[in-house]
């Protein structure tokens, strides 16, 4: 039997009003089949009346696998010395997002590690080279930078960043991140907004310590910030990592925090994560339906896919470009005809003063 404070809780949501920290932590902590499935359809029907039927496809170009930091969560982390590393090359990533467009994708995802190798102008060159051959918004998802490599790849023709902060609990942060300060992760999400770029962030679910009260925490983040895109994904244990031993995170806790997020945010784009459905067969469908509009299929050449491991198993995601029509058809969805930008994101503001417009763009 569904609880009356839980039914309240849904329907503050419901009519806008703001939840409190003890009303998350109750839809959170559920236990109760009849009050999670309640959670899941109530954000599937904030879905569809704030972003409609659409789900919007972003082709994902990992175009580098070098990363200066070590965090200890991601394969990709500065000191796992198995790893065989790799970089494309500028022209090597231009043609890939040449040929997202002729496959009729709209968004790239241009994703690396923090690799010091792609600067500010380098970066640039190529933002500008994929606007100038394709119609594409371009999302980039390449770590902590300079303000005025934000600014230079905003001018270059960069739409979106990404730049997820995985929890909220400063001190988990820094266990996870120990030579990063999460005060300094999110003054560069202020400087992203600052900037006019769309601004995407998340978090990790099943993080090791990671309490109820912190999820409850980046979801009242996500609202105070205002992000245009959120990704949820569950934590997933890599082997070659100090949290190899580690559990890895549970799909129900993931799809909790996707559904809340979808009722209080109501139009932010929401993405099914590939990691969704590495823990779990169908993960992908199930986020869809509750509450995600969002999929990033990986258009990363062969060559390289495999050894992109923030998390393993991912170069064998099941989902194709191919599968995608029946699969959103048998869930009364359909692909998104445009780019796919938030409906109701904010406008893009210029910040009083800007570096030097003397930066330049490598040839390719």
């Amino acid at each position: 039997m569904v609880r009356q404070e839980f039914l309240t809780a849904i329907k503050a949501g419901q009519e806008g009003r703001e939840l409190s920290r003890e009303e998350i932590l109750l839809l959170l902590s559920s236990t109760d089949e009849e009050e999670n499935q309640l959670l899941f359809s109530e954000a599937d029907r904030v879905r569809q009346n704030a972003v409609g039927d659409e789900v919007h496809l972003r082709a994902i170009v990992e175009f580098s696998n070098y990363c200066v930091q070590n965090c200890l969560y991601c394969g990709l982390r500065r000191d796992n010395h198995e790893l065989v590393r790799y970089r494309m090359s500028p022209a090597e990533i231009v043609e890939v997002a040449i040929k997202a467009r002729t496959q009729g994708f709209q968004t790239v995802v241009l994703q690396s590690g923090e690799d010091s190798w792609f600067t500010g102008d380098r970066l640039a060159g190529v933002i500008q080279k994929i606007k100038e051959q394709a119609d594409l918004a371009i999302t980039l998802s390449v770590g902590e930078r300079t303000y005025a490599d934000y600014w230079a790849w905003k001018k270059a023709g960069a739409d979106r960043y990404l730049l997820k902060y995985e929890t909220t609990s400063p001190a988990l942060f820094k266990n996870l991140r120990p030579e990063r300060d999460l005060a300094d992760r999110l003054k560069a999400l202020g400087s992203l907004q600052e900037l006019g770029y769309e601004v995407g962030s998340g978090n990790m679910v099943g993080l090791p310590g990671q309490t109820n009260e912190d999820l409850a925490a980046d979801i009242q983040l996500f609202c105070k910030m205002d992000f245009d895109m959120i990704g949820i994904s569950p934590f997933i244990a890599h082997p070659q990592t100090p949290l190899a031993r580690v559990v890895n995170g549970e799909l129900g806790k993931v799809l909790k925090v996707l559904a809340i997020t979808r009722i209080v945010t109501k139009d932010t784009n929401l993405p099914a994560t590939t990691a969704t459905g590495i823990v779990q067969d169908k993960g992908r469908q199930e986020a869809l339906l509750s509450g995600a509009n969002v999929i990033m299929l990986n258009m990363t050449p062969s060559a390289y896919r495999k050894h992109y491991q923030i998390y393993p198993g991912k170069e064998r995601s099941p989902l194709e470009m191919q599968a995608i029509p029946e699969m959103l058809f048998s869930l009364r969805r359909k692909i998104g005809l445009g780019k796919g930008q938030r409906i109701h994101s904010r406008p893009a503001e210029k910040p009083e003063s800007l570096p030097p417009a003397n930066f330049s763009l490598l040839s390719i």
